[in-house]
């Protein structure tokens, strides 16, 4: 069996006495795309900030391509190849959807003194940019100012940055939140066309999107894995649907 390209060992995170994630041990397969589900206050989003540095561990240990990354901070991890998106869109409303994808393509130079190089002449960030917005169906959009764009453009744009560091393992906080259900179906489908290739880690509530496009499924449930399997086997699971999911998805 090939190494895992991401694994977690009895990592856990506690805030005083609550153990928002507690002993948590998972191993991400390359190329394959690992859903985390679980209800409101499961620890999902703290696995997640754990993965990208945002959060220290308090015990356990992250292993990224057989490296101890568990106290790298988020830069660090960034320039590993590591891409994060959150519940909300990180953008910047002030820039043009070009300037928002060539600032992200531009923080993989290897070194900080190419500064005194004209940034007209970064051709391969010109390109690594160009290909994230054509990718997510945004050329058109080059122009247009992030924050004019619409709720479900601006998720487009928030992954087209996070594809054009060019990460190996993405990992996306709710990317369908506060979507309307045409913006949602067009999310979805690219999130699918992102997913071919890469390795993924997604944290979602829509159940739909979850089956339709994991390869593996892990429930968590007070900070603690309940179930981990594929997508059938997570949702004829008894245990998850008295936990969590409910009968509905029989």
């Amino acid at each position: 069996m090939p190494e895992p390209l991401l694994l977690t060992e009895a990592l856990t995170r506690r805030f005083g006495a609550l153990a928002a994630v507690d002993g948590v041990s998972l191993a991400f397969e390359e190329g394959r795309v690992h859903a985390v589900i679980g209800p409101n206050g499961a620890g999902k989003s703290t696995f997640l900030n754990l993965l990208s540095g945002e959060l220290r561990a308090t015990q356990g240990r992250v292993r990224f391509r057989g490296l101890d990354v568990t106290r790298a901070t988020p830069d660090e991890l960034s320039r590993l190849g590591i891409g994060r998106s959150y519940q909300t869109a990180n953008l910047f409303p002030e820039l043009s959807c070009a300037d928002c994808a060539w600032l992200a393509a531009q923080s993989r130079l290897p070194s900080s003194m190419r500064f005194l190089r004209p940034a007209e002449r970064y051709s391969e960030v010109a390109a690594r940019a160009a290909r994230a917005l054509e990718e997510c169906g945004l050329s058109a959009r080059r122009p247009a100012l992030a924050g004019e764009l619409s709720y479900g453009e601006q998720r487009q744009l928030e992954i087209a940055m996070m594809l054009a560091t060019e990460p190996t393992l993405l990992l996306l906080d709710e990317p369908l939140a506060g979507l309307g259900h045409d913006e949602a179906l067009r999310v979805v489908a690219l999130l699918t066309e992102v997913a071919q290739g890469r390795t993924v880690i997604l944290v979602e509530h829509d159940m739909d999107a979850v089956f339709s496009i994991s390869d593996t499924v892990t429930v968590l449930v007070d900070g603690r894995v309940l179930e981990r399997g594929s997508p059938d086997q997570v949702r004829t699971s008894a245990a998850v649907r008295e936990a969590y999911l409910g009968e509905e998805i029989a």
